[in-house]
């Protein structure tokens, strides 16, 4: 099964849209994959950012490759798919976190991190970032279940049944958690 061009360029696209691009990704489709992923990534790395901070671009990664692996065998629509992802990221989160426990690295000395260039505009990325990063310290003050349920729900976009399975918790818990964490951020915020 192919995937319209169109439907793979436009953005963004809607939840039938990416359910079709998840079977047709299940079955090949380059362009297909490359529409989930680009929908997925970014929701996933503010989530992971949240849980292993600069190391979550090489979590996220390692959640793609068993993603990819692994999508022959996914059953529904895309927003189960959502979960499903959610989860493996998750997973090679807490994996990361008790590695790190295990091993710690070695500090590296301002000396040099001042050598190694950047591929990016620091400027550009910095002035970029500071919503998100300020909204991702905000939500990261507040208790871990009420983080984690505000990150699945807003930032991941799931549903409560589905942040629910995420978190190995009922659907009624992860909602109550983020209507508090909500509740705190904006009282935070005014």
């Amino acid at each position: 099964m192919r995937v319209d061009r169109k439907v793979a360029q436009r953005t963004p696209p809607d939840e039938a849209e990416l359910s079709v691009c998840v079977r047709a990704a299940q079955q090949g489709d380059e362009t297909a994959f490359r529409t989930v992923y680009r929908d997925l990534q970014p929701r996933l790395l503010r989530y992971l950012r949240a849980l292993v901070a600069e190391d979550a671009e090489d979590v996220a990664s390692e959640a793609w490759l068993q993603i990819v692996r692994d999508l022959p065998s996914f059953r529904g629509e895309y927003d189960g798919f959502r979960g499903w992802a959610t989860t493996i990221a998750r997973n090679r989160a807490l994996d990361h976190v008790r590695r790190r426990r295990r091993r710690p690295q070695a500090e590296t000395t301002l000396d040099e991190l001042t050598e190694v260039a950047g591929e990016h505009d620091t400027e550009l990325s910095a002035l970029g970032g500071l919503g998100t990063e300020r909204a991702l310290r905000l939500i990261m003050r507040l208790p871990r279940d009420q983080a984690e349920a505000v990150l699945l729900r807003v930032v991941i976009g799931l549903d409560a049944k589905t942040a629910g399975q995420v978190l190995g918790k009922r659907a009624g818990a992860v909602r109550t958690a983020a209507y508090r964490g909500l509740k705190k951020l904006a009282a935070e915020i005014e």
